[in-house]
């Protein structure tokens, strides 16, 4: 019987095309602990790599075939493929969707591509390498485990993991594949919603446009098959913008808009036309969405909104970073929304962009969150906020996305609270979301140690209820705090009416599979558990200033077993039970 190939669905669901090939599966690999791969050349086809790996899966995991934990900062990869008869006329373009850390890409010797950061696609035009028959692509990927200034989020710098740190990810870690376009294609989309005037911004970026060539595109938007707006324009630059009225709904109940509750999706299609002939056609979809701030009240779609939402590390037992399936996402979503949760707090992760394809189509709201780094420098600050701007880039059209989060408990500016200079990062990275997205609300600092922020988010690990009743009382006790000895505000920072909320607290330890490890409190039974999740979550609804929360977290992760779910997703205690707490039910 054959095996199925690794990951094999579209890893690119919100701009899709037809033309494509999976590169996922067995590459050959190398480890280069001695770094004799440059001096020797191992970008040529000739050498030899003495192992086997299953890309995506990164050599630390178990379905890579490889399960080294040990460090190997240094990899090799090499595959051969051939391209279809039929894509000789095209540019073709080799795509990764993440390598983590830095990579150098050959495709028959010659140097097609590099990239640094960890959690952030890039691409080649390989064309002009390719030749018929058998071609060889190659990658050099360095890691750089020790280092605690690089963007890593969970990834500890020791062998072993340990505290809240888990297993490293060297090297390719999501999908590679290929892809056929038209020297005269649609690079990429960004869709704007507009619902207070029911309108639609379509940002494209097209390539290869030249003044003296018939181009045109046109646009297809429908809503469950049925047509609601076409348009076709002649392309004269490189970026087009159009907006378009989507006089199909009205608010009285509102309508088509894109929720939780109702995760409603409009379908584009794009078309380039060259002297009337169609030569790229891409599919894409957006939601009609809105997240603002009134009068210190977070609103999604002009209305009041609570948010229930819990942490999600990302990780699975047999292949860490990597979500071992498709239906792994689908699994964690399902079960997400069946304890009463409306979203996630993805942590310290740029998830992969299939999940939220996911959360788009099943309804979950989603805060994005950085891999951060642990310690302050100037090289830690140019790969930062360059990997955000990535990121940004990726992931705009996504609905589920409300919330962008920067940095969480001051890693990377552990000083923030006394230097200058570290505190303007924070607020540069404030700003700089907010110009390139000015659609979504900005957190400074996730936790504590803010400067400018629109959402007050406090990790408190408190699991006295009275306690917790007490400090949530009022915005003055609320923010004056200190969990873990931190202040709320700092530098220039104060209390300005923000939302506040409580984005990281719970994290019970309840061992009920065969792992070990810890938490913030601990539980004997499941009547103790539900006991301690109610004490941490009823202070949550019984606050007067408190506008949702973040429990701490979706599954047990390594050594935490502190989630709701144990590592392999088996509930710890019936579903419903958890739903009645997480919903407020039982209050």
């Amino acid at each position: 019987m054959p095996v199925q190939q690794p990951r094999p669905e579209y890893p690119r669901p919100e701009f899709e095309r037809k033309e494509w090939m999976n590169l996922n599966g067995e590459w050959d690999f190398a480890f280069d602990d001695e770094r004799r791969g440059d001096r020797e050349q191992w970008f040529q086809q000739a050498q030899p790599f003495d192992r086997k790996i299953q890309v995506p899966y990164t050599f630390q995991s178990q379905l890579s075939g490889v399960e080294d934990p040990s460090f190997h900062d240094l990899v090799w990869y090499r595959k051969t493929f051939e391209v279809p008869k039929a894509w000789r006329s095209k540019r073709v373009i080799v795509h990764f969707g993440a390598v983590d850390y830095t990579a150098h890409v050959w495709v028959n010797g010659h140097l097609a591509a590099t990239h640094e950061g960890g959690h952030t696609p890039f691409q080649a035009d390989i064309t002009e390498a390719l030749k018929d028959g058998e071609n060889v692509i190659v990658v050099r990927a360095e890691d750089y485990s020790r280092d605690v200034t690089l963007p890593r989020g969970k990834q500890y710098w020791e062998e072993q993991s340990a505290s809240i740190f888990y297993t490293r990810t060297t090297g390719i870690w999501q999908t590679v594949w290929l892809e056929a376009v038209h020297p005269a294609h649609l690079k990429h989309v960004k869709f704007t919603p507009d619902i207070d005037r029911n309108e639609i911004r379509i940002r494209m970026y097209f390539a290869n446009v030249q003044q003296n060539v018939n181009l045109q595109a046109r646009l297809t938007i429908t809503f469950q098959g049925t047509l609601v707006a076409e348009d076709t324009f002649k392309v004269t630059t490189g970026e087009e913008v159009r907006t378009v009225g989507l006089h199909d709904f009205n608010d009285h109940g509102l309508g088509r808009l894109w929720s939780p509750e109702n995760p409603n999706l409009y379908d584009i299609h794009f078309e380039v036309l060259q002297d009337g002939q169609v030569v790229d056609e891409v599919s894409s979809y957006f939601g009609m969405r809105k997240v603002s701030i009134e009068n210190g009240r977070l609103n999604l779609n002009n209305r009041p909104y609570y948010l229930r939402l819990v942490l999600d590390q990302g990780y699975w037992p047999e292949s860490l970073l990597t979500a071992p399936t498709d239906e792994a996402f689908i699994k964690d979503i399902e079960l997400t929304k069946a304890m009463g949760f409306n979203g996630v707090r993805k942590h310290q992760k740029m998830e992969d962009p299939r999940f939220l394809y996911w959360a788009d189509r099943m309804g979950l709201l989603v805060w994005g969150e950085a891999a951060n780094a642990y310690q302050y420098s100037e090289q830690y600050v140019r790969r930062f906020m360059n990997e955000w701007q990535e990121v940004i880039k990726r992931d705009y059209n996504h609905p589920s996305i409300i919330v962008w989060v920067p940095l969480n408990e001051s890693w990377g500016v552990p000083n923030v609270q006394i230097d200058a200079r570290q505190q303007q990062h924070g607020l540069a990275m404030y700003h700089m979301i907010k110009s390139l997205d000015d659609t979504r609300l900005v957190i400074y600092n996730d936790g504590w140690e803010m400067v400018k922020t629109d959402i007050v988010g406090i990790h408190d690990y408190e699991w006295r209820e009275q306690v917790l009743t007490e400090r949530y009382a009022s915005a003055e006790t609320a923010v004056h705090s200190m969990p873990s000895n931190r202040q709320i505000f700092v530098g220039d920072g104060k209390y300005e009416g923000q939302p506040i909320m409580v984005t990281e607290f719970g994290g019970i330890a309840y061992k009920k599979s065969d792992w070990e490890g810890w938490g913030y409190s601990g539980a004997e039974n499941d009547e103790d558990f539900l006991r301690r999740l109610t004490a941490v979550i009823r202070p949550m609804y019984t606050s007067p200033i408190v506008q949702g929360f973040c429990y701490t977290q979706l599954t047990d992760v390594e050594q935490e077993i502190n989630g709701l779910l144990t590592y392999d997703r088996v509930p710890k205690v019936p579903v419903d039970d958890i739903k009645k707490i997480v919903t407020g039910q039982s209050y």
